[in-house]
């Protein structure tokens, strides 16, 4: 990317404030680069291990599954999931605070004993389910943030900060050579003023 710029010391000022800008900025972007890319890891660790517990658990109950076919499916409801918003990074990401389920009114007498467990079994898998979506969504956004942060630091350490260093050392060696040249002039009409005074 070309930085446009042109052959004056306003402009020499307003480069050198913009780089000053950019090399000040680009340690915090790199640490924060690094702390998302560790909240990822973490992020994505976490939702994996829920992913392995949702399995686990459902393996567990998988020898009942002939039991799961007299389940009511309408018997639980998921009323209400409550996330609060949790900042890392300056990233907002979700954190699952509550799930309220409610349940249908069955009949204890008509309905096979272990109903109380599987009423239970399926509020856990629910919660379980939930906090999985909740990691891979934190996952999702802290890694996008992440590669939005990586495209600036490269932006800012391979294409600005050195189009700004190049651009300002183009406006000094012409202000240099201007000077140089506005010197030779004077010194040449110096020494022809001081020729024609000593010819007369």
């Amino acid at each position: 990317m070309a930085i446009k710029f042109q052959y004056n010391k306003t402009y020499l000022q307003r480069l050198k404030k913009q780089l000053e800008v950019r090399e000040k900025a680009l340690p915090t972007l790199k640490n924060k680069e690094a702390a998302l890319r560790s909240e990822v890891k973490k992020a994505r660790e976490t939702a994996e291990e829920f992913d392995e517990k949702l399995e686990r658990q459902l393996k567990e109950y998988q020898h009942a599954i002939a039991l799961w076919d007299e389940f009511d499916n309408e018997l639980v409801v998921i009323d209400d999931v409550e996330l609060s918003v949790k900042k890392i990074a300056g990233v907002k990401t979700p954190v699952l605070e509550e799930v309220k389920f409610s349940v249908k009114d069955y009949s204890m007498f008509n309905k096979p004993t272990w109903y109380l467990d599987g009423v239970n079994i399926v509020k856990e898998l629910a919660k379980t389910a939930l906090e999985r979506e909740v990691f891979f969504q934190k996952m999702a956004l802290l890694d996008h943030a992440r590669k939005k942060t990586t495209q600036k630091v490269n932006l800012y350490e391979k294409v600005q900060i050195p189009g700004f260093e190049e651009a300002i050392l183009k406006i000094k060696r012409y202000l240099e050579d201007e000077e140089n040249l506005s010197k030779a002039a004077q010194k040449i009409v110096k020494n022809r003023l001081q020729e024609s005074e000593a010819s007369v």
